[in-house]
């Protein structure tokens, strides 16, 4: 999945179906002088309806098509026949899709299974036929029911990642190298801060054929839940995450001050994501003597597990998926 190809927020319009006019018709046959009213209803316009995709991982496919529109109902005719319902608009979405009130941000759905349906909009119910007016004292009513009008307005469809563990850390804390080195993803490597603008996943194989999916956070900086940087255009998708790994550079001024910074900036933002289970990765590790680690693990922040990794020379890396394995299960 490529940047350029990621889209994680959308703003659509759509607009249900009108309801079909119900008939006003009287019956006319050969031999029968007084048929009587026999109009039949209109049928119901076409419902707007989101459903969920696991096939899916953005929201890409509403780029350049933000406007829906359903079917309206038929009419309806003589010998109480009903209108045809209007066709429904499906529009698929990847699972944990969020869906809000564009004016007034109230949450309306939440997609998170495979195949669930809610209906966005419904159509406008069918008029009724004159024939449902009959009475002892109106035998004969000459009048119809016009269908109901359909609902529109516009929408926001958010896209919050399933994966299984969420990458945190600052911007060229070797996110990426580490997301490429373990899955097949291919996210942009740079040696520059923000080189990631776009979340990336990827398939971790573990031992006997298992796998989890990974997912790379662009950078967060101190600040991020208050809108400065990238880091908080894409806290939400760390709320899906079922643990979290942070990863700070060897090579940082103050380990410690690094991960409360970010643990920190998550509070901000949900304290709910303070409960998901953490485990701290040192990177970039390999140029790293025994020395230097004693003296890095006396840094190391307490009431959380460490360990030291390596992408470029892939150190520790096996036992990082262990661990993570073990977390998830």
């Amino acid at each position: 999945m490529t940047e350029g190809n990621f889209v994680d927020y959308i703003k659509i319009y759509a607009s249900s179906g009108k309801g079909g006019q119900g008939s006003a018709h009287l019956h006319r046959e050969k031999f029968i002088t007084k048929g009587g009213s026999d109009g039949g209803d209109g049928g119901r316009g076409g419902h707007i309806i989101l459903r969920g995709d696991k096939n899916m991982w953005t929201l890409f496919h509403l780029k350049f098509k933000r406007h829906f529109r359903a079917e309206g109902g038929g009419a309806g005719s003589k010998s109480r026949s009903s209108g045809a319902d209007g066709e429904d608009v499906y529009i698929d979405v990847p699972l944990g899709t969020i869906i809000r009130d564009a004016d007034t941000d109230e949450i309306l759905h939440e997609i998170t299974e495979d195949g669930k349906e809610v209906i966005l909009l419904s159509g406008g119910k069918g008029g009724l036929g004159n024939w449902n007016f009959k009475s002892s004292t109106n035998q004969t009513p000459r009048y119809a029911q016009p269908g109901m009008d359909g609902l529109d307005g516009w929408f926001r469809i958010e896209l919050k990642l399933l994966a299984d563990v969420g990458l945190v850390g600052f911007p060229n804390a070797g996110k990426s190298t580490l997301l490429s080195v373990i899955t097949a993803a291919k996210p942009k490597i740079a040696d520059y801060a923000f080189t990631t603008l776009k979340p990336n996943l990827g398939i971790v194989e573990h031992r006997n054929h298992q796998t989890f999916v990974m997912a790379d956070i662009p950078g967060i900086i101190e600040g991020a839940a208050e809108g400065k940087g990238l880091g908080h255009r894409f806290l939400r998708h760390i709320e899906r995450n079922s643990a979290l790994l942070f990863l700070v550079p060897a090579d940082s001024d103050d380990i410690n001050k690094e991960y409360e910074i970010l643990l920190n900036e998550l509070k901000k933002h949900n304290p709910e994501l303070l409960d998901k289970d953490r485990l701290l990765a040192i990177s970039k590790t390999d140029m790293l003597d025994d020395e230097l680690k004693a003296e890095i693990k006396a840094e190391i922040p307490k009431g959380i597990e460490a360990l030291f990794i390596s992408s470029v020379a892939q150190i520790g890396l096996q036992e990082l998926k262990d661990k993570l394995w073990g977390m998830l299960n």
